[in-house]
C-alpha cells in the first residue's frame, strides 16, 4: 500500500467518523431551545440522548456481524444515509414523541460506524501507519464534537433550531455523495477483495465464540465507564458550568467546543506517543488522572470562571491523548477473524455508557446537585483505569506466551 492510498483511506474513514460524532450532539446543544419550546424537564431531555445511544448500542453489536458478513462499505453507506434522514425527521418535530423517534433513528445510523470504520482501517491501512490512522480517526471524532455545537447554536441563534437540523442533514447528504464518488478507494484492490471473500467463506460470520474471551468484556467495561464520564461532558457540563459560575450559555457552549478541539489536538499528539509507548495503559492512567483532578477542581468552584474554562480545555487535551493508546490496546486483544463482531461488541460499551449517562446527569441537574456533575465525571474516569490495567496486563501475558 502506498502512502497516498493509506492517506485517502484514513481521510475518508475519518470524515465518516467525524460525521458520526457530529450527530452525537445533534440534540444536546439545542436543549435550551427545546426545553422552552416543548416544556421539557432536564430528565426528559437526557432521555432523548439515552434512547439515541440505547438504539446505537443494539445496532452497533448487530452491525459487527453485518460487517463480517457483507463487508464494511455497505454498512457505512447505510449509517450516513440514516443520519441524514434522522435530522430531517427531527427538524419537523411537533412534540416530544417525534423528537424521541428522530433520536432513535439517529442512534440507528450512528451504531454502524465503529465496526465499519475499524474494519476498514485494519484492512486497508499499512500496519506501520495504524497508530497514526487511529490518531486521525480519533481527531475527526473530537472535531465532530467540537464543530456540532458551534454550527447548531450559531444557525439556531440566527435562523432557528429547525433550520439548524436541516443544515445538519445537508452535511450528511454531502458526505454520502463524497463516499459514493470515492468508493473504489475503500473497496481495495481485486486481490484484497478476493482474499476477504475467501476468508468470509471459510469462517462463520455468525459465531459467538468470541464472547467467551474475558478481555472482550474487560474492553467493553473500559468503554462503558469512560463513556459515562464523556456523557457528562457532552450533555450537561455546559449548563452546569453556566449555573456554577454564572456565565452566559453561549460562553459555556464555546467552552464545550474548546474542550473538543483540545481533545483533537491531544489525540493527534497521542498517535505519536502510542506508536512509541510500551505500556499504553500507563499513558491512559496519566491522562485520566489529570482529567479527573481538573473535574474535581471545577466542581469545587475554587477558581474563577475564566480559569475554569481554561482548565476545562486542558482536561479535553488530557483525555484526548489517551485515545490512540486505547485503540492499540483494544486491537491487541481482538481476534482478526472476528474483528467486526469484536469491535461492534466492545464499542457498544461506549454507546451503553452514553445511553445511561445523560439520564443520570439529567437527574442530578433536576435535583439541583449541579457540582455532582463534575464529581461524577471524575469518579468514572478513575474507575476506567482499573479495566485499562487489566486489559494491558493480559495483552502482555498473551504476547509472552506466544513468543
Amino acid at each position: 500500500m502506498t502512502i497516498r492510498t493509506d492517506a485517502e483511506v484514513i481521510g475518508l474513514v475519518s470524515v465518516a467518523h467525524g460525521t458520526s460524532h457530529f450527530y452525537h450532539l445533534i440534540l444536546a446543544p439545542l436543549f435550551p431551545w427545546l426545553k422552552i419550546e416543548f416544556g421539557l424537564s432536564y430528565a426528559e431531555l437526557g432521555f432523548l440522548m439515552t434512547m439515541f445511544f440505547v438504539v446505537s448500542t443494539i445496532m452497533q453489536a448487530a452491525a459487527g456481524f453485518w460487517v463480517d458478513h457483507s463487508g464494511p462499505l455497505k454498512v457505512l453507506f447505510f449509517g450516513v444515509a440514516t443520519l441524514a434522514i434522522s435530522a430531517l425527521v427531527l427538524s419537523f418535530s411537533t412534540g416530544y414523541w417525534s423528537l424521541l423517534f428522530g433520536a432513535c433513528l439517529a442512534g440507528l445510523g450512528n451504531g454502524v460506524f465503529h465496526p465499519a470504520d475499524y474494519t476498514l482501517i485494519n484492512r486497508r491501512v499499512s500496519p506501520k501507519r495504524l497508530a497514526h490512522a487511529y490518531s486521525m480517526h480519533g481527531v475527526s471524532g473530537a472535531l465532530g464534537w467540537a464543530v456540532s455545537p458551534a454550527v447548531l447554536v450559531t444557525v439556531t441563534t440566527f435562523a432557528g433550531w429547525r433550520e439548524a437540523l436541516l443544515v445538519a442533514s445537508a452535511i450528511a447528504w454531502t458526505i454520502l455523495a463524497i463516499f459514493y464518488w470515492r468508493r473504489h478507494v475503500l473497496m481495495g484492490s481485486q486481490e484484497e477483495r478476493d482474499l476477504e471473500e475467501s476468508a468470509r467463506k471459510n469462517s462463520s460470520a455468525f459465531s459467538f465464540d468470541y464472547l467467551k474471551l474475558p478481555m472482550v468484556w474487560m474492553c467493553w467495561g473500559f468503554f462503558f465507564l469512560s463513556a459515562l464520564a464523556l456523557s457528562g461532558v457532552q450533555s450537561f457540563a455546559p449548563t452546569a458550568m453556566q449555573l456554577l459560575y454564572d456565565l452566559p450559555i453561549a460562553l459555556t457552549t464555546a467552552a464545550s467546543s474548546s474542550y473538543m478541539l483540545a481533545s483533537a489536538v491531544g489525540i493527534f499528539l497521542g498517535g505519536f506517543i502510542a506508536s512509541r509507548a510500551r505500556f499504553p495503559e500507563r499513558v491512559i492512567a496519566i491522562a485520566f488522572t489529570l482529567g479527573s483532578l481538573i473535574s474535581m477542581l471545577i466542581a469545587m468552584t475554587v477558581v474563577s470562571g475564566s480559569t475554569m474554562m481554561s482548565l476545562f480545555t486542558v482536561m479535553g487535551f488530557c483525555v484526548g491523548i489517551s485515545g490512540p493508546s486505547r485503540d492499540l490496546m483494544i486491537r491487541s486483544a481482538t481476534p482478526k477473524e472476528a474483528s467486526g463482531r469484536v469491535f461492534g461488541t466492545v464499542y457498544s460499551g461506549l454507546d451503553s455508557g452514553l445511553a445511561i449517562g445523560p439520564l443520570i446527569f439529567g437527574l442530578l441537574m433536576d435535583w439541583k446537585m449541579v457540582p455532582g456533575v463534575f464529581i461524577l465525571i471524575a469518579v468514572f474516569l478513575m474507575l476506567t483505569l482499573l479495566t485499562a490495567y487489566r486489559v494491558g496486563g493480559n495483552n502482555r501475558s498473551t504476547q509472552l506466551k506466544n513468543a
